[in-house]
């Protein structure tokens, strides 16, 4: 079997090394890749958001099988275009990533097949935002309705911090189109949980859980970012809150599925916040795999992920048993320095000698004058497995320690 993987993280890189395991992949091509997957993949330079391009590029290798990684082609319809040439995908098409695509669509959807979310308001002008947030205590939760490279929502603690923040929305047009509309909605405290679910016309099934760090420094401070850690299992999920979101928010998000006639076969990651009553609310959701929850959760799986990938498409997840390593699994990324705002890119990357059982996740890296430098706020994951989250963070913080790159960021608190 012949797989074009389309994207260049961190999340692409442990896509690819996990389908490099496979007996029954023959070749794996990734658009456009990183210098990571250089040695298991063969990659090509071409832009994501060049369609045809890339369609002509999969028939000329006899492509079976695109998994497309991230959110911005699949809001834009490539898994459409796809399966009209007979190629099979693995991700949703147009109207199915709007689930990602428009936060106000994703919440209309909830509150349409009564799954639990924090109530809510749309605005399309500042005005008007500023008039509705009187209704609502602090903190406060602001959100883009647009695609905002997972840094499109505010916490603002304070009604004059909501008011900058939509100024920045709507005046300063920070996030451009994707600003256009506005939704605020109540703070809800409680832990964050992450569940990334296979989904196919017919199934829905869970994969294992993680937690995701999302700001830019220890004890959750700073700015959000697109994630700067992760670890699998999730420790806080006991069983019984697992049960209850199977009941509440999986098999409701399915049902919803098939009453709304969305085709839908690929992965849906649901970002959960768990209250103090243990009651499960949606915050997001995605139509493809987290970053850097991937990097977590892959290298823990069993199975052949492209069996798993062919089941997804062809609707056969009712055939599929997953297993799981049954140690702790924990990332740590590498950022730029000043990562989420401004950084400088082109930093010399070294390594020293990496541990066997430590995995280097390329994110935003490139080579240039045959050197590998940096490209990105998100440089690489480090990722290792454990008995228990204690000697899988000590074993990750040794190997950062072997790492180099000028202004070097990350978090020390991973898995606590």
């Amino acid at each position: 079997m012949n797989i074009l993987v389309l994207g260049s993280g961190g999340r692409e890189h442990t896509i690819v090394w996990k389908l490099s395991l496979s007996d029954s992949v023959t070749s794996i091509h990734v658009i456009p890749g990183n210098p990571g997957m250089a040695d298991i993949a063969t990659t090509a330079n071409i832009n994501l958001s060049d369609q045809d391009e890339i369609l002509d590029y999969a028939v000329d290798n006899g492509i079976d099988l695109v998994v497309v990684g991230p959110e911005q082609p699949l809001v834009d319809g490539i898994a459409d275009r796809f399966r009209e040439k007979g190629i099979k995908v693995f991700g949703p098409g147009k109207i199915g990533a709007q689930l990602e695509g428009s936060k106000i669509f994703s919440k209309e959807f909830m509150v349409r097949h009564g799954i639990l979310t924090s109530k809510f308001d749309v605005f399309t002008n500042k005005e008007e935002a500023v008039k509705g947030i009187e209704k609502y205590s602090y903190p406060l939760v602001i959100k883009v309705d647009g695609l905002a490279a997972g840094k499109g929502v505010l916490i603002p603690k304070t009604k004059e911090e909501a008011i900058k923040d939509l100024s920045c929305i709507f005046d300063e047009r920070k996030f451009g189109d994707a600003g256009d509309r506005v939704l605020v909605e109540e703070f809800i405290s409680g832990f964050e949980a992450s569940i990334l679910c296979l989904v196919d016309n017919n199934n829905i099934v869970p994969l294992e859980s993680a937690r995701d760090y999302k700001k830019a420094y220890d004890e959750d401070k700073g700015l959000n970012t697109g994630g700067m850690g992760a670890i699998s299992p999730n420790d806080k999920l006991t069983d019984e809150m697992i049960a209850l979101v199977e009941k509440d928010v999986l098999k409701k998000t399915l049902n919803g599925l098939k009453k709304d006639n969305i085709d839908f076969n690929g992965v849906l990651f649901i970002g959960l916040i768990i209250n103090e009553d243990d009651e499960p609310y949606i915050l997001e959701y995605n139509v493809r795999f987290g970053d850097p929850e991937t990097q977590s959760v892959i290298p823990k799986m069993k199975n052949d992920l492209a069996d798993v990938f062919m089941k997804t498409v062809d609707n056969e997840l009712d055939r599929l048993k997953l297993e799981w390593d049954e140690r702790i699994a924990v990332t740590t990324i590498l950022a730029s320095g000043g990562y989420p705002e401004s950084y400088e890119k082109g930093k010399e990357i070294t390594f020293g000698n990496i541990d066997d059982d430590v995995m280097i996740f390329h994110a935003g890296t490139k080579l240039e004058d045959g050197k590998l430098v940096t490209d990105g706020g998100r440089v690489l994951g480090v990722t290792t497995l454990a008995e228990d989250k204690y000697k899988a963070r000590e074993k990750i913080y040794k190997n950062i320690d072997k790492i180099h790159f000028d202004e070097k960021m990350y978090r020390t608190d991973i898995g606590l």
